[in-house]
């Protein structure tokens, strides 16, 4: 195996744009026993492993895919590992496959397979009389109790789409143990990450995942934890059951081959003609992160000490002397579908020219201590968006380094509305 810690998985920073996808999405998720909505938390769940996923998968590519209405479609919402709390009291709501896109396979085969993958310890399983595409349950060796899912998806409308879903990410992002990825006898590629759930470790609570992506575009995605629960338990054990070898041999089972060939085939992304084909289109030229190095202002300064991009996000971390500040790019053509959502409210400008532009400054979220967040959103009558913040500190998840961000939000403003950005998509 090889170690990976260099890929651009930081577009942490553009969650804000999944409650407008969401909202869209989530919602229309039918449930036939709402008691899970209060005590597992469905649908915020859901929300949280797509934020996750999100974190580790290539940023840029899956917002954007997912504002554009592509990429995963639905089936990333019925994920598993994405209740708050791994609940056996009762049957688990099926989400109906009409609704959603998710396949009708029976959980009590997905729970099958999960069995017979895994060493022999007792099991409680969520909604064995349900169908879906995952399974989710409680595992226990006799070491202590541990919350355990796998779930199945397609990666995209190409098998390209998976590919940073199987990419160790860039620890400025997600701060993990270890993390190997690997392409294996045969053509599908694994990873195998040992990180935490919270990123700034508040609790002890960890994470560990592979994700498996078949040659044929398939994925393979378990998660277990080292408590009885995703969140709001007391840690039960040292670590999470599987070791990395034994997480591997779960997600590799043949008993998953022919229940992925039972999940819906996703539509491509539609645009209108004349437009840019979502943001999974190949783009051309510098990658975004090298854009952004060439547009810091002078005269300030800034050294870049940590760098990363690839064509739809990039990131630099500067130091002038005073400490680090995190600054992230994302690229996304075509966003026009979420332009309401994304600047109806707060204080928004209306160029001459017709682009909008949204200034902000908030507090981080990813617990840093004394982390703000400072950005500057703007889109073009077409669709065209470019979004780039700034820290006060190296990355989201570590404290504070600084009393503000590196750079202004006029001067993040700047950079947004720069013509490299055009000139770079159409090259």
């Amino acid at each position: 195996m090889s170690q990976h810690g260099e890929h651009d998985q930081t577009n942490g920073w553009f969650e804000e744009e999944l409650g407008a996808v969401l909202r869209r999405t989530g919602e229309g998720f039918s449930v036939d026993d709402r008691r899970e909505l209060v005590d597992g938390g469905l649908v915020r769940g859901r929300r949280r492993l797509l934020r996750r996923r999100v974190a580790t998968v290539g940023g840029a590519l899956a917002l954007a895919g997912i504002g554009v209405g592509g990429v995963y479609g639905g089936s990333v919402l019925g994920a598993p590992g994405a209740t708050e709390q791994a609940s056996v009291a009762g049957p688990a709501p099926t989400a109906r496959p009409q609704d959603t896109g998710m396949a009708e396979i029976p959980v009590a085969d997905l729970a099958a397979v999960l069995k017979a993958a895994t060493p022999a310890g007792a099991w409680q399983i969520d909604g064995l009389g349900g169908v879906g595409q995952s399974v989710l349950g409680v595992y226990d060796d006799g070491k202590g109790k541990a919350a355990v899912s796998v779930g199945l998806y397609r990666a995209g409308t190409t098998r390209e789409s998976g590919i940073g879903q199987v990419t160790c990410p860039d620890r400025t992002a997600v701060p993990y143990d270890a993390c190997t990825s690997e392409r294996l006898p045969g053509g599908d590629r694994l990873m195998v990450l040992q990180g935490y759930e919270y990123p700034d470790k508040r609790e002890e609570t960890k994470n560990w995942r592979a994700v498996l992506l078949t040659k044929d575009g398939f994925l393979v995605d378990a998660s277990e934890y080292n408590a009885p629960s995703e969140k709001g338990s007391a840690i039960t054990r040292e670590d999470p059951p599987f070791d990395p070898a034994q997480l591997k041999a779960l997600v590799t089972a043949e008993g998953w081959r022919p229940l992925l060939r039972q999940i819906p085939v996703l539509e491509p992304v539609k645009t209108r003609p004349g437009a840019s084909h979502g943001t999974s289109a190949p783009q051309h030229g510098p990658d975004v992160g090298e854009t952004l190095r060439s547009l810091l202002p002078s005269g300030k300064g800034l050294k870049v000490v940590e760098k990363s991009g690839d064509s739809t996000g990039g990131y630099v971390v500067v130091d002038d002397g005073t400490g680090k500040s995190l600054i992230g790019i994302n690229v996304q053509p075509d966003m026009n579908r979420v332009r309401d959502d994304l600047f109806g409210s707060g204080e928004v400008t209306t160029l001459p020219d017709g682009t909008v532009v949204k200034l902000e400054k908030r507090p981080g979220e990813k617990g840093g201590a004394g982390v703000v967040w400072w950005s500057a959103d703007t889109m073009s009558q077409d669709g065209f968006r470019v979004v780039v913040s700034a820290f006060n500190s190296g990355a989201q998840h570590e404290s504070a380094t600084r009393a503000e961000p590196a750079l202004t939000t006029e001067e993040l403003k700047t950079i947004a509305l720069s013509p490299k950005w055009r000139e770079r998509a159409t090259r």
